[in-house]
């Protein structure tokens, strides 16, 4: 008689296998021996979005692409690098671009976005923001090693140093220097390691 948990290791492992064998074919490029754990919150765009090796996308992550939206019209491009582990229940969205380096890891519940619904300007503030345009300040770029805690966000147009840790709960809105720790709602440098 097999233990349960035998038979709960071969079911994730061959889920696991199964699904990522059904959903890669839909991305613009996706690196060998990199997986994709059952399921996906939302997949958009998966043409625009390209996986390295040995990287892993945990369960209940948002990944999307817009090329459209109300009429406007982008270029977006995500790259996730190599040995990169993107944590459950993240969302990750580009109208513009979003690049990570090789050996990032994301917690739990991260929201990295390149985009928001309308620029922060008055006369759009009467609009619903689902019918605001789409508006990116820049696109995002998280250097290599980099660690993100759980629940923080990467706002538009921020550049990420290498060797960085993000703390729990921050919220990164501003450019983050190599070797260093930020913390905190805006994110601020608590330690340098340069």
């Amino acid at each position: 008689m097999c233990p349960y948990s035998y038979v709960f290791l071969l079911n994730r492992f061959l889920g696991r296998l199964l699904y990522t064998g059904w959903v890669c074919r839909e991305f613009n490029s996706f690196g060998s021996n990199s997986y994709i754990m059952p399921f996906l919150s939302e997949l958009k765009g998966a043409n625009y979005i390209s996986i390295g090796e040995r990287s892993v996308i945990r369960p209940r992550v948002t990944l999307t692409a817009y090329d459209t939206y109300k009429g406007q019209l982008f270029h977006p491009e995500i790259t996730i690098g190599n040995n990169c582990s993107i944590g459950e229940g993240s969302h990750i969205t580009a109208i513009n671009s979003i690049k990570f380096g090789n050996n990032v890891r994301l917690g739990k519940n991260i929201l990295i976005t390149d985009n928001s619904h309308g620029e922060s300007v008055r006369e759009l503030l009467n609009t619903a923001p689902n019918f605001r345009p789409l508006y990116s300040k820049g696109p995002v770029v998280i250097d290599d090693n980099v660690w993100i805690g759980e629940k923080s966000s990467i706002m538009p147009g921020v550049h990420i140093g290498k060797g960085v840790i993000v703390a729990a709960n921050s919220v990164v809105t501003k450019d983050v220097p190599p070797y260093c720790v930020v913390a905190g709602v805006p994110a601020k440098v608590v330690k340098e390691m340069g």
